[in-house]
């Protein structure tokens, strides 16, 4: 019998320490101690609504804490940018990146050639292809600003390394397609009780305008998109809206049709536009995340006006701020709800998240100067500040004339476009020029309507601003003759 060596016992089980402290280090480190890993903690915020199937919450808390998961949400290009409606899916995307996940925008820039009839009255008016790709474009770098500003601004754990956000284009798979081979591939894994059973298909079916096969055929495609991602990247999560389940069902019925892999959705509550109605381009109430569409300015107030009811629930939605912290701001709000001081951290935060440190000072910025209407302030800026101030207002330059009367400014400045027009508003008194009325059509324009930056501010109605940027010349044009305007 041969004899037991102890040193030999020792030097075997130093090396299975060392083997097991490395693989705890290759695949452990940093990682598993991510605090937001788990993304069923959301719920706490409210950040989404459902998960489907309705039953596997245990293993969804298994799969996205034991190994870095891939999530995905499509994003059609209807406009040429995203809104303040989408906005609440990119926060769900962060956090899934915050969590150590890999996220994936999806551009819809085939199934946008069909339309989704989810939530619709009335079948979608088709698009050209140019103006799907200037709209995907407009998308693309909607979502890219936003998770730019996310890992400058709010991104503060330098331990943990945010995986890159992976934007795609489902025309990719789809050009090339071969109509035949798709539907025998594809459509037969769909039963047509199922598809007609949906709640978008019967809602339109019962319509007046009833439903094109193109908008039933939706669902396959976006079905298809989801088997896709989880072939090539592993995607086996999906959210959308509360409007998406019907979509999220087609695409977990295929893959459970066609792979052994499991898929989830997850879908999120709807944030509507006061009266219920949900925000988008067609419905006229959009706040869009483009500065070229919407200010900076209109954003940070859309969060301002948030009513008392609703700044609980949005400082959780929007912000990345923890729980007991925002328990705290709205105790202090409550105690003072007059200074809104809940509404302006909640404003700040999704400004500075989609329009990043100068578009939220320029929010700022124009917020004090249109209701503290210090002209003090207003001189003190330069001009360039001025007009990033009052992003998206005309700018116009003109000449100092010392016979410039009131009515010639405003022609000059297009701020109407008649004569009679601009008659009617200045006498109803609807002109003011840096923050005074101005009713007196024949008043000469003189150095105080000048401020010491040479800018002008007029304001037509309520909210219609011009800023006059006044040239340095030593040549007076004469005031033109508007008799033509009659």
């Amino acid at each position: 019998m041969q004899s037991f060596n102890v040193s030999r016992l020792r030097r075997c089980c130093d090396k299975l320490f060392f083997h097991k402290k490395e693989i705890q280090n290759r695949f452990y480190s940093n990682e598993s101690k991510n605090k937001y890993r788990n993304v069923l903690k959301l719920h706490e915020r409210g950040m989404f609504q459902d998960i489907f199937p309705d039953t596997s919450a245990n293993q969804v808390s298994n799969l996205v804490n034991e190994n870095s998961q891939a999530v995905y949400a499509g994003f059609d290009p209807t406009a040429d940018s995203l809104h303040i409606g989408n906005l609440l899916v990119l926060m769900n995307l962060l956090h899934w990146q915050r969590g150590g996940h890999r996220v994936i925008a999806l551009l819809g820039g085939a199934t946008g050639l069909i339309g989704d009839p989810s939530h619709r009255l009335n079948e979608r008016i088709a698009m050209e292809q140019t103006v799907i790709d200037y709209n995907i474009k407009g998308i693309k770098n909607d979502i890219m600003n936003v998770f730019h500003n996310h890992e400058k601004y709010f991104w503060k754990d330098n331990n943990l390394q945010l995986k890159p956000l992976t934007i795609i284009n489902n025309i990719d798979w789809y050009k090339n397609v071969n109509i035949i081979e798709f539907i025998r591939t594809v459509g037969k894994h769909f039963r047509m009780g199922t598809m007609l059973g949906r709640t978008s298909v019967q809602s339109r079916l019962k319509s007046d305008s009833g439903m094109s096969f193109t908008e039933f055929s939706y669902q396959l495609f976006q079905a298809y998109d989801w088997m896709h991602l989880l072939e090539n990247y592993n995607c086996r999560f999906q959210i959308g809206g509360n409007d998406q389940m019907g979509n999220i069902m087609s695409g977990h019925e295929l893959i459970s049709r066609t792979s052994k892999k499991s898929v989830f959705g997850f879908t999120l509550p709807l944030i509507t536009a006061e009266g219920g109605k949900k925000f988008g381009k067609s419905l006229g109430n959009a706040v869009w995340l483009a500065p070229e569409k919407s200010s900076s300015f209109d954003l940070y107030q859309f969060f301002v006006r948030t009513t008392d009811n609703d700044v609980e629930n949005y400082l959780k939605l929007f912000t990345f701020l923890p729980l007991k912290q925002i328990a705290h701001i709205v105790k202090e709000h409550k105690e003072k709800p007059e200074e809104r001081r809940a509404q302006k951290i909640l404003a700040e935060n999704v400004t500075l998240l989609v329009h990043g440190e100068e578009g939220l000072e320029a929010a700022k910025t124009t917020s004090m100067l249109l209701y503290d209407k210090s002209i003090e302030s207003l001189s003190s800026m330069t001009q360039d500040q001025v007009t990033q101030a009052f992003e998206g207002s005309k700018v116009i330059d003109l000449v100092p004339d010392e016979n410039m009367t009131v009515l010639d400014l405003a022609m000059k400045a297009e701020c109407f476009k008649t004569m009679k027009d601009a008659i009617r508003i200045i006498n109803a008194g609807g002109f003011h020029i840096n923050y005074t009325r101005v009713t007196d059509i024949d008043k000469i324009i003189s150095g105080k309507h000048r401020l010491k930056n040479d800018v002008t501010l007029i304001r037509v109605g309520k909210k219609t601003y011009f800023v006059i940027k006044w040239l340095q010349t030593n040549k007076a044009d004469k005031p033109k003759k508007y008799s033509n305007f009659y």
